[in-house]
């Protein structure tokens, strides 16, 4: 909303060096200072005051540097166009009318660091990472300024506008034009309820059937007519409208309408010049429906997930590779494997050969206690968080790293960063599988998608946040039913840093994490920074791969919701066999797609074997719709979830303290912690005192720690030759005998 983009309003003002007569110390505080506040990131101010006549500022253009979507990827240089508050970009000046994407300046939040000459433009579904050469940084950021009040100063004036604006200049050169295309579907809306008695979702269809589809369709069927990036650009254009009109449609007070969000989605069509291609269809007349790559109309209110922490982004120096000549950031969210590789499916399931059915689960072998009923719910509902104000607590925080800022409790769900890493594991049936599978091109789809099921949970996560472990906290999970077992320690405070390691007779996982964010003023980036491993011991295999980058929207309003995207590489250290690249598509404005995974399985000489798709919170699919083979499909969510943190069943039973498990388990386990059990139970007010007191004793102990010049020693976890965290592989002999009550543990609380 406006109100959003305008917080920026609230930001402290910069105080101006001042310099005493005669005072040295004086002048060398103020250059400190000055030099403070050029490292730090500084929030621009934006509209201030009621609307006026504004003069329309001159445009601005010329190449800067936009850093990639995905992590890794370094700086390119891209030609941004800024014109009447609204910024564009393509890969070259003279591509002008290939738009890569566009930003309203007047919706942004912007932030600078004046040291390395970097913009920050933060919307609540895209963020513009800039850098500016030297000579032009003031003159770029003088201009943003200009142009983001003037467009703040048209929205203000002019609310129902605040969408009308069309990216694609080739498209609309006249913004009239725009304004007689909505006054046309005004008057159409008017006549055909009054006339036809329509509907208002049905008028909003007719309308831009007669605007913008006649334009469209012939595209559509003849693809060689029109390249992909122009026809990008007329459905960014068909979704503008589309807003635009909604914008319209509601001032009639009509019920609003739900954009290119729908279920009802025919199969998916595939084109090599276009691409998969959707078209809405009515429901068939028997009811039934094929499989197909569908879009989901569920809700995108969720944040996170296992993030406990909010962390630094790495910045990344800018090198010589920092060129035009790279890959395109925005091209296309598939990855780059395609490019290198045949379509030849020669041994794939594309064939119609069957695949083998999921394993049950193995036995553990361990000491496990059988818990005889599991709970179905948590003692008590989330509590509301609306007296927090996110606001207040980050304003101060753009671009920081956010580890160490105090979050109140209200923000937190009753569950820790390492209970979070338990939650990786819960669809480990798919790794049961594949210690069964003889293919080993197979066995890579299987531990793909487990790879991928890993972040089915953080979709549901609205609003809230895991509690930081504290240095030497445990957290154990013995699972009979499932047939494995499960340790995790915090093993690092400064930087934070979890470990984790479970075991199975049919597969074992490991893995350490720490996180890497920035606020950016609506959005957080959060860069996981680590590497997962699985073994399968029936093949001797070993499999290694990378997290994607998650980003939350909508921080400060709105509905919040995550997306997880960049690229996944697999690989088996254990033989050069196959590969696997699994990507998370990153959503775009004008498209309906969110949440997708698209993979492929090569070979040694870059063949595609196998290929799957889906929904990295829905299921994974194998094969070419619409005779793909479900693959792994995310468990139904427990019953009013959305009042219960959004947690899934398995979520539920984490923090769950059994009276039989009770005795068994090391005081320094999580089920034990104050702060998190009174959360559970409701009790806002206990929580944050404990809370406050459990940091307090880590405080204390990291005191006493530093005064005798020791180093803590993680007691279930060792540091091997490449710095990652292994398991020393004492705990269950621990627990087992002579247990845990004749340790000594430090008292966490």
């Amino acid at each position: 909303s406006l109100d959003v983009g305008m917080l920026s309003n609230r930001k402290m003002t910069s105080v101006s060096p001042t310099h005493s007569d005669g005072s040295a110390s004086s002048s060398k505080h103020d250059n400190h200072q000055v030099l403070s506040l050029q490292d730090s990131w500084e929030i621009i101010e934006g509209l201030k005051g009621n609307p006026g006549n504004i003069q329309e500022p001159e445009k601005q253009e010329g190449f800067l540097l936009k850093r990639r979507k995905w992590p890794m990827k370094g700086w390119q240089k891209r030609y941004f166009l800024l014109e009447k508050g609204i910024l564009k970009y393509s890969k070259r000046g003279a591509d002008k009318d290939k738009l890569h994407g566009c930003i309203d300046v007047g919706l942004s939040v912007m932030s600078i660091k004046k040291k390395t000459k970097a913009i920050d433009l933060d919307t609540n579904d895209n963020i513009y990472h800039l850098k500016v050469t030297l000579s032009l940084f003031d003159d770029w950021v003088s201009k943003l300024r200009h142009h983001r009040v003037f467009r703040q100063n048209e929205i203000a004036m002019y609310p129902h506008e605040r969408l009308l604006f069309h990216p694609s200049s080739h498209l609309s050169p006249n913004p009239n034009d725009s304004m007689r295309q909505l006054q046309t579907s005004a008057c159409l809306k008017k006549k055909c309820n009054h006339k036809m008695g329509m509907n208002s979702s049905t008028v909003l269809a007719f309308t831009v059937s007669i605007l913008i589809l006649p334009q469209l369709l012939p595209f559509i069927c003849h693809p060689s007519l029109l390249d992909l990036e122009e026809c990008e650009s007329y459905l960014l254009e068909l979704n503008l409208l589309l807003k635009s009109m909604e914008v319209l449609h509601r001032t009639y007070s009509a019920p609003a309408i739900s954009l290119m969000v729908t279920r009802n989605i025919c199969p998916l069509t595939y084109n090599p010049n276009l691409g998969p291609v959707h078209i809405q269809f009515l429901d068939l007349p028997d009811g039934s429906r094929p499989l197909v790559h569908q879009v989901s109309n569920e809700s995108r209110a969720s944040i996170p997930d296992s993030m406990s922490e909010f962390f630094d982004a790495q910045e990344y120096q800018l090198t010589s590779s920092s060129s035009e000549n790279e890959a395109s950031d925005d091209d296309s969210y598939i990855s780059d494997v395609s490019d290198s590789v045949s379509m030849d499916n020669g041994y794939s399931n594309e064939r119609g050969t069957p695949l083998p059915p999921l394993s049950p689960p193995a036995g553990s072998g361990g000491s496990g206690v059988q818990v005889a009923r599991r709970r179905t719910t948590l003692p008590s509902p989330q509590p509301s968080s609306s007296s927090v104000s996110l606001w207040n607590i980050l304003k101060n925080n753009i671009g920081k790293d956010l580890s160490k800022v105090a979050m109140p409790v209200q923000l937190n769900e009753p569950l820790n960063t390492l209970q979070r890493l338990c939650e990786e594991v819960e669809y480990s049936e798919l790794l049961d599988t594949a210690n069964h599978t003889q293919d080993p091109y197979q066995r890579m789809v299987y531990v793909a998608t487990f790879a991928v099921s890993a972040y089915a949970s953080s979709y549901h996560r609205a609003g809230s946040k895991p509690f930081n472990p504290v240095l030497g906290e445990t957290y154990e999970c013995d699972r009979p039913d499932k047939g494995f077992r499960f340790i995790a320690e915090q093993v690092s405070h400064h930087p934070p840093v979890s470990a984790c390691h479970c075991d199975s007779n049919n597969f074992t996982f490991w893995q350490d994490v720490q996180w890497k964010n920035k606020f950016w003023g609506k959005s957080m980036e959060i860069v996981r920074i680590g590497t997962t491993h699985v073994t399968l011991p029936a093949f001797g295999d070993h499999y290694e791969w990378n997290k994607v980058t998650s980003c939350i929207h909508n921080i400060l309003s709105g509905q919040r919701w995550i997306e997880h995207y960049g690229e996944m590489s697999i690989k088996n250290t254990s033989s050069d066999a196959c590969q696997c690249k699994v990507t998370f598509v990153k959503a775009r404005s004008w498209s309906s797609t969110v949440n997708e995974i698209e993979g492929m399985v090569t070979d040694t000489g870059g063949r595609v074997i196998h290929t799957f798709f889906g929904k990295w919170h829905e299921g994974v699919y194998q094969g070419v719709p619409p005779s793909a083979i479900c693959i792994w499909r995310a468990n139904p969510m427990p019953v009013d979830q959305d009042q219960y943190y959004g947690f899934t069943q398995f979520a539920v039973e984490l923090n769950e303290l059994d009276a039989a498990l009770k005795p068994l388990l090391p005081p320094t386990d999580t089920r034990f912690r104050l702060d998190q059990r009174c959360l559970e139970e409701g009790n806002i007010e206990g929580a944050e005192e404990q809370k406050r007191r459990i940091e307090e004793l880590q405080r204390g102990r990291r005191k006493v720690l530093e005064e005798n010049n020791v180093t803590h020693k993680p007691r279930f976890f060792k540091k091997s030759k490449d710095d990652t965290w292994l398991s020393s592989n004492v705990y269950w002999e621990q627990r087992k005998n002579p247990r845990f009550s004749r340790e000594d543990f430090p008292v966490l609380w």
